[in-house]
């Protein structure tokens, strides 16, 4: 795992070294072991690695055979022994035992379609002597980020947004656009940044970039349907158990010792399991507890340890851990990201790299076996009649407001939120914070005019396809956004912040693919989620991990709001100066300050979204 970084030269006239220096220390943390530049006339290149494979060989960038190509690469390919052989049979040589050493050279045998045998994490550049040419391939489900700036006379690529900003040609001006998406996703998606002119670059695609010309083209799709359809319902427990195994085997390559992050849910208590029967020495294990009882599994956890016996190492996430760790956050936030589970995961990736350098997640599970709840109220919604909305919306708002972890009114006023929209909308409202009607009603003139209404929610989930039904539509939204621009961002983030390699399991392709094709029933069966998986999970977890109810990875954002947080909340919502006053009316946010203090409405979603934006801002030097 590391960190990439590079730009052109063709119009560009000052030292490209000391600008490779000023990048690469802006993402040292991604991978401390190694710095290796590349540079000529045309293009300057850097690696920040973190050494996995081959640790003292291993070094980046790396030539192909005929020295035509030179890459630089962050991620792993799990097969890349079954490739490199195919490679040997063609008469290719190896001075390494890395994947990077095999992925240049399958490039060199050929070209952009070797991203098709490439089974892994992985954003890297390639640079063609010859041509003069820079190829930069993202892997399939985006686990692996990359960055880049593009005008008529520059081109610069990173795995971060920091690696760009600190370029001098690049002036970094905030998107409204962005801003606004963002405040109903809590998130920027792919493939805009919080930032003009600086983009993602999205899963499945690859850029190449020839004498200022720039070609972006997707390589990698999925689709839902047609479904599998196999004789009894065993026939997909056993695929899926020989997925499984094959994938968590693939991710135990390594030349150093490998960990597993075990919440105690479902996902990682399965990932354990496999981790476990394949491991010869005693696995260890990682997972955060909550002083809040509505949050912490670390029972559940401990269940798992105990079941498997590995040596398990917990941590508990509180109240002063928060404060401490926060500006560790702001300062590894490049855009403003406002799921509040960032912070228990930086904890848990700070504490598991000081003993492993690898761990294995369960992340990913919930995007491609139906995991949300979010999916069984689309199916109870779809049964009630318009009319009654507004009675729902009326008892949800005289039930007493409680600030405990997925607490029944706070379901409830979620659910009457989403109601009257349409089924898309409808489930970014459940998840997100802001609504649309929210925002322009009270957001400041100028910054509503400021918007160009391109780049607004309704035209991002036109994106996804229309060949789905019912509450499938929402497994491919999570799928295409939340999976991708959430879920995969905080866990690099947190990871790499910390020096750790995170291996999510659950994404090797060839079980999404399965997954994707099996009937909807096998995913969401009745009122029951993870069907599939749970039926699968039957056969080697303990009876109450596998039936346990969905927790999931959250803070007491809405308690703290009420105690070690309002006054700094307080501190930025009365500001006039603030960055946030400078979007909505103040009367507004303060009134949604007030509220949630008085316990009239639990807007913990919507103040943490200001909060994160605020602190990124005032904690980055744009």
């Amino acid at each position: 795992m590391c960190g990439i970084y590079g730009f052109s030269l063709k119009k560009f006239s000052k030292n490209p070294k000391s600008v490779l220096k000023k990048m690469s220390e802006k993402i040292y943390h991604r991978g401390p072991d190694q710095t290796g530049l590349y540079i000529d006339d045309n293009v300057a290149m850097g690696i920040q690695r973190l050494s996995i494979l081959d640790i003292k060989n291993g070094t980046q960038p790396i030539y192909s055979n005929n020295k035509r190509y030179v890459i630089v690469h962050n991620g792993e390919v799990y097969n890349y022994l079954k490739l490199k052989n195919y490679l040997q049979k063609k008469g290719y040589q190896f001075e390494t035992n890395t994947d990077t050493e095999v992925i240049v050279n399958l490039f060199q045998h050929k070209g952009k379609k070797c991203l098709n045998d490439l089974n892994g994490m992985f954003a890297f550049a390639i640079y063609d002597l010859k041509k003069k040419e820079i190829f930069i391939g993202r892997d399939r489900y985006g686990i692996k980020p990359i960055y880049f700036y593009y005008d008529v006379e520059q081109f610069i690529f990173a795995s971060e947004l920091k690696g760009i900003l600190c370029h001098e040609s690049v002036k970094p001006s905030i998107s409204p656009d962005s801003i606004d998406l963002y405040l109903t996703m809590e998130y920027v998606p792919s493939p805009y940044t919080i930032f003009n002119d600086i983009y993602k670059l999205e899963k499945g695609h690859f850029l190449l970039y020839d004498n200022s010309k720039l070609k972006k083209e997707k390589w990698y799709d999925i689709s839902f349907t047609p479904k599998l359809m196999y004789k009894k319902e065993i026939d997909y427990i056993n695929k899926l158990d020989n997925l499984m195994k094959d994938s968590v085997r693939f991710r135990t390559i390594s030349d150093v010792s490998i960990g597993c992050f075990l919440s105690g849910g479902l996902d990682s208590s399965l990932i354990t399991y496999y981790l476990s029967e394949i491991s010869k020495e005693k696995v260890k294990t990682f997972s955060i507890g909550f002083e809040d009882y509505s949050f912490d599994e670390t029972n559940y956890a401990n269940i798992i340890s105990k079941h498997f016996d590995t040596d398990h190492n917990a941590e508990t996430f509180s109240e002063s851990k928060m404060f401490e760790l926060l500006p560790n956050v702001w300062k590894n936030m490049d855009e403003p990201f406002a799921d509040p589970s960032l912070l228990p995961t930086f904890l848990l990736s700070h504490f598991t790299n000081q003993q492993v350098k690898v761990c294995l997640s369960g992340d990913g599970a919930d995007e491609i076996f139906a995991g949300y709840p979010t999916y069984l109220a689309h199916k109870i919604a779809s049964l009630i009649p318009k009319q009654l909305y507004s009675l729902i919306s009326q008892t949800s708002s005289f039930l007493p407001v409680r600030h405990r972890n997925m607490s029944f009114d706070f379901k409830l006023r979620q659910f009457s939120r989403g109601l009257r929209y349409r089924n898309k909308e409808r489930h970014q409202y459940w998840l997100g914070s802001f609504k649309n009607n929210e925002k322009q009603k009270n957001y400041l003139k100028y910054f509503k005019d400021s918007l160009s209404n391109e780049n607004n929610l309704k035209q991002i989930l036109k994106q996804n396809s229309n060949e789905l039904k019912d509450w499938e539509i929402n497994l491919e939204q999570d799928f295409n956004f939340y999976l991708t621009d959430d879920m995969l961002v905080k866990i690099d983030r947190t990871s790499m912040a910390n020096s750790l390699e995170v291996r999510v399991p659950y994404l090797d392709h060839n079980i999404v693919e399965f997954m994707v094709k099996c009937p909807s029933k096998l995913k969401y069966h009745g009122i029951t989620s993870k069907y599939l998986l749970k039926q699968l999970a039957k056969k080697y977890l303990p009876h109450e991990v596998v039936n346990r109810s969905k927790k999931g990875f959250g803070i007491p954002i809405a308690k703290w709001f009420c105690g070690s947080l309002k006054k700094p909340l307080q501190e930025i919502l009365r500001n006039p100066n603030s960055f946030v006053n400078t979007i909505f009316e103040k009367g507004y946010t303060n009134q949604l300050m007030e509220n949630h203090f008085q316990k009239k409405q639990n807007n913990g979603k919507m103040l943490w979204t200001l909060f994160t934006l605020e602190n990124w801002y005032n904690n980055n030097d744009y």
